[in-house]
């Protein structure tokens, strides 16, 4: 069964997450083994995790707005995540080998491994752990020389007549304005009245450590070369 790859260098944020659980669909009712969504989004949205913790309102709606940023609630849970153009998304779905027993540390290994290939393209080293200060943090970040250039997250459902689909994601700062990403974040946890802050300095970008500079669809070809 061919894989599908799906390629969005310029989407809106809400279109590419219903186009991300459509995929998973079929992936449930077996039409696919595995597919890749990359994309990046057309303009600076903040992403809101489900929960009672984030609630979405008018108020915030409106002071993001001020900043010219975009506000969308999604299913799943985290914490509040910024996506702009110079972000780059891996949507990585598959079905897991029924005669390996799923492991979510098995699982997010092999995500980063590949996603640690696509660094390599560019003679960049990566390292996998937690960052304090960065939004969303998590225990398998990417991070060069100790700063965040990569979130991940993970999910599984499970499939028609058994098995289980794995949906990992993945968050590249690729080219981007730090410190413009970070203030949105800020923005959002002092409005739900949290006490956590994120700092600019625990984030980097790729472009800050190589010369190399791609389109967004060489990237997009590095990726597809990664995770081949």
């Amino acid at each position: 069964m061919k894989p599908k790859l799906l390629l969005y260098p310029n989407i809106q944020v809400e279109n590419v997450f219903a186009k991300e659980t459509e995929v998973l669909g079929q992936l449930q009712k077996g039409e696919l083994n595995k597919a890749l969504i990359l994309w990046q989004p057309d303009k600076p949205t903040l992403v809101l995790p489900s929960g009672n913790k984030w609630q979405s309102s008018e108020g915030l709606h409106q002071q993001l707005m001020q900043m010219g940023w975009q506000l969308f609630s999604r299913k799943t849970g985290g914490a509040p995540v910024p996506q702009v153009p110079g972000v780059i998304n891996v949507s990585h779905m598959y079905v897991w080998d029924e005669q390996t027993p799923y492991s979510i540390t098995k699982a997010y290994q092999g995500f980063c491994d590949k996603l640690s290939r696509f660094f390599a393209l560019y003679n960049v080293k990566v390292d996998v752990h937690a960052t304090e200060f960065s939004y969303c943090d998590g225990d398998y970040n990417l991070n060069i020389s100790g700063k965040k250039v990569v979130g991940t997250a993970q999910r599984v459902v499970l499939k028609n007549g058994g098995g289980k689909v794995v949906l990992a994601q993945a968050c590249i700062l690729i080219k981007t304005d730090i410190s413009t990403i970070i203030n949105p974040v800020n923005t959002c946890y002092e409005y739900h009245q949290q006490t956590e802050r994120v700092r600019s300095e625990a984030h980097t970008c790729l472009t800050q450590h190589t010369e190399q500079q791609d389109s967004v669809e060489g990237y997009f070809q590095n990726l597809i070369k990664a995770f081949s």
